[in-house]
């Protein structure tokens, strides 16, 4: 599992996060509710390993991980996917849709033959035909480029997918495509699942257990 033990955030004198601790089990899908600006986006952002807390520790199947982003080995950090809510903030204006998904396979050093194939393979789980890979973000839709988001979270096959109000902006018909693209591959990967989420129906709909942030913290506990 992925968990978060005791996690405190502060942004100068305001503790958003204040000793929460959470799991999320291979195979099983998380979700996480509470009211807009208590920290659910700075605790996902602390167990993707891109946001280092003022205390507590997060750890895969039991070892703690140290550091951040590019301090953290590859073979760690790559076993966690994430989905972020804005697919326009998340992508790269300059960048196609290809190479939005290759992104990471090509920091990763992986090679040419590689990354061609895998485009190919990752476009089709997630139902991007080969004309809108050669497009920029600003020529495809919000549910697109959303689509190309969750096929770079897919590059190195995560372990644990970390989405964060990803289906907020998106249409009910991509909403549900995207929930399905990511039951499937949670599914042929006993992948752990974590959704962040103001919509109660696709709560119910998705999540195996819901936790409330509240009372996450040491201070409800």
């Amino acid at each position: 599992m992925i968990a978060a033990e005791g996690i405190t955030v502060a942004y100068g004198r305001r503790r958003v996060l204040d000793g929460v601790s959470l799991s999320v089990g291979r195979g099983e899908t998380v979700g996480l509710r509470g009211p807009s600006g208590t920290g659910k986006s700075t605790l996902l952002r602390v167990l993707a390993l891109l946001h280092s807390p003022v205390a507590g520790t997060i750890s895969i199947d039991g070892t703690a991980i140290t550091g951040t982003r590019y301090a953290v080995p590859a073979a760690v950090r790559t076993r966690i996917g994430v989905l972020f809510q804005s697919p326009r903030a998340a992508a790269d204006p300059r960048l196609s849709l290809a190479d939005l998904i290759a992104e990471p396979l090509r920091v990763a050093r992986q090679p040419r033959e590689t990354v061609t194939r895998r485009i190919a393979e990752l476009a089709d789980t997630v139902g991007l035909t080969a004309d809108l890979l050669t497009r920029r973000p600003h020529a495809v839709s919000d549910g697109q480029l959303q689509r190309a988001c969750l096929a770079r979270a897919f590059a190195h096959t995560p372990d644990y997918l970390l989405c964060d109000e990803a289906t907020t902006m998106l249409d009910a018909a991509t909403q549900a495509l995207i929930a399905t693209v990511i039951t499937d591959y949670q599914q042929r990967h006993n992948a752990g699942v974590l959704i962040v989420t103001h919509d109660p129906a696709l709560m119910t709909r998705w999540a195996d257990r819901t936790l409330d942030l509240a009372d996450l913290s040491a201070v409800a506990r």
